[in-house]
């Protein structure tokens, strides 16, 4: 349909040009904004998708979503969150900073702490505290899923101005 659109009227414009020597301004005028339209389109579009060499781990980023998924464990992390990405990409602590067993044992206590702040909506916000995190220990999430989980909630308490665990908030 957009294709057929763009083909009448390109036509319209080839037989405008013909007919009147005027128009050329016109008509690099539309072609110039139809190139625009079909790059804004394009650049709607456009997601990474990439996959560790080393597991099967699929990373897919779209505009503020980030979702890691492995299908031999089969779980799946969905973050989305408005300026995420950038804090992730320009803030957060490269991978060799951190072990995997701190990231777990992070990660298990603030998913706690988490939890429990979903199960009280009068105390704490529910426009911050949506869903109850789905995170058992004991089971082996993978280095990623536990790296960019406990990114999240660093950011989330910066972002925010909240403090899960008590004590002081880590910056990065």
């Amino acid at each position: 349909m957009f294709g057929f659109f763009l083909l009448k009227l390109y036509k319209n414009l080839i037989l405008d040009y013909k007919f009147c020597i005027f128009n050329k301004m016109k008509f690099m005028k539309n072609i110039l904004i139809i190139v625009f339209i079909c790059l804004v389109a394009y650049s709607c579009c456009s997601s990474k998708r990439t996959l560790d060499s080393n597991s099967d781990t699929v990373l897919n980023i779209e505009n503020d979503t980030v979702i890691i998924s492995d299908d031999k464990l089969e779980y799946d992390i969905i973050i989305i969150e408005h300026g995420f990405n950038t804090w992730f990409e320009t803030r957060a602590k490269p991978e060799e900073f951190y072990s995997l067993s701190f990231l777990e044992s992070k990660n298990i206590r603030y998913v706690i702490e988490w939890n429990s702040r979903v199960l009280q909506p009068l105390k704490y916000s529910s426009n911050l505290y949506e869903m109850q995190i789905n995170y058992t220990q004991g089971i082996d999430y993978g280095f990623d899923l536990n790296y960019k989980l406990y990114n999240y909630f660093i950011f989330f308490q910066n972002r925010y101005n909240q403090n899960l665990l008590g004590g002081r908030v880590p910056i990065n």
